[in-house]
């Protein structure tokens, strides 16, 4: 009886070293993208029945269909994010660029960071006013300076010697954005007799906390990121924001903290996070993802997850992440995150909610 308990023992073994042989055979065998791309434009509440949803589908696949086809074209990651991120930059649907939220007393204060995964280079920007790409006076920033970060009138100051496109505040103000800051102002002023003034912790004076938890219409998220590999196995990663509405002026979130709302390293990943920015920042979460894949050996998509659903709360935000082999995660713990992917394999599709929607329009 012992012999034969022994060659059932030995039988398992085996089977089990097969199966191991199978699945790195298949592991082996699995296509490997030239190129990948993932972007996003915010993570929080968005209703479904929102009237816009079908704008910010097609405005997601439009600036994929452009980061993809110059990726596709040999174009280096780092540039792709920094066009990619520009381009959202530039539509006022997102909180970034044009369409950024309000400060306290009504301006726009602005901030953006870029990275190369290949040299770790990076830059950032934080309370600038004036540029109307903070995404690429952070590269700037990166490449004509000894420094990462530069902040409020030294960095717009820093752009007018840097060539960087300026505009006056008034081109960041869209409609939509003017009237959820007048409905904020109007309630906090009607409350203000009952406390002292000041604002929440998160930098939102409707009691609710960051940009992205409360009215469920879509024109309130907005945080913009790209991340992605090039054809050259070069990984890059870049983020834009106009913060938290209604923040107190120089309230600087963690998209221009290195680390933790913006990374990239070639050994690890790319990413860029987007939510409640006191909470990446606590946790230098774009960095934790990158740690947990090198020291703990999990795949982009296993620490993208474990991130999301262990280390941050619900509601706080998501993640999107390009891994050195080109796989794509996009997590989030919001009910909603605008988001998109595509890679050289033919992955094309955006989302909004847990459903996606493959394929070009």
């Amino acid at each position: 009886m012992g012999l034969t308990s022994c060659g059932s023992a030995e039988r398992s073994e085996n089977a089990e070293e097969q199966q191991d042989l199978n699945q790195e055979s298949e592991a082996e065998a699995a296509p490997v993208p030239e190129w990948s791309l993932a972007i996003h434009g915010g993570a929080g509440s968005a209703r479904r029945d929102t009237t816009d949803a079908e704008d910010y589908y097609q405005a997601l696949r439009d600036v994929l269909a452009l980061g993809g086809e110059q990726l596709a074209a040999g174009e280096a990651s780092l540039r792709v994010v920094e066009e990619v991120v520009a381009a959202l930059e530039d539509d006022p649907r997102f909180n970034a660029g044009r369409g950024s939220v309000f400060t306290s007393i009504g301006t726009h204060e602005l901030d953006a960071a870029i990275m190369d995964g290949r040299t770790l280079a990076c830059g950032a920007v934080a309370g600038v006013k004036n540029v109307r790409n903070p995404v690429r006076l952070a590269r700037r920033v990166m490449e004509d300076t000894p420094h990462v970060l530069l902040s409020g009138q030294g960095a717009d100051n820093f752009a007018v010697n840097a060539g960087v496109r300026r505009n006056v505040q008034a081109y960041f103000t869209t409609e939509p954005q003017l009237e959820r800051y007048r409905e904020i102002r109007s309630r906090r002023r009607s409350t203000s007799s009952e406390g002292d003034g000041a604002p929440n912790p998160e930098g939102d004076y409707t009691g609710n906390a960051g940009p992205e938890r409360d009215q469920g219409d879509a024109s309130h998220l907005g945080t913009v990121g790209a991340v992605a590999m090039d054809r050259y196995g070069n990984l890059a990663a870049a983020t834009s924001t106009g913060g938290t509405m209604y923040k107190q002026i120089g309230r600087v979130g963690d998209v221009p903290l290195i680390g933790a709302g913006t990374y990239a390293n070639n050994e690890t990943a790319a990413i860029s996070c987007t939510g409640r920015g006191e909470e990446f920042i606590r946790h230098t979460v774009a960095y934790d993802v990158s740690a947990l894949i090198e020291y703990a050996g999990l795949s982009v998509e296993d620490a993208a997850r474990k991130v999301i659903g262990e280390t941050l709360k619900p509601g706080d935000g998501g993640i999107i992440a390009v891994g050195k082999d080109g796989s794509i995660a996009m997590e989030f713990n919001t009910n909603a995150m605008f988001r998109g992917a595509a890679n050289s394999l033919g992955r094309f599709d955006v989302g909004i909610w847990e459903d996606v929607r493959s394929g070009r329009p």
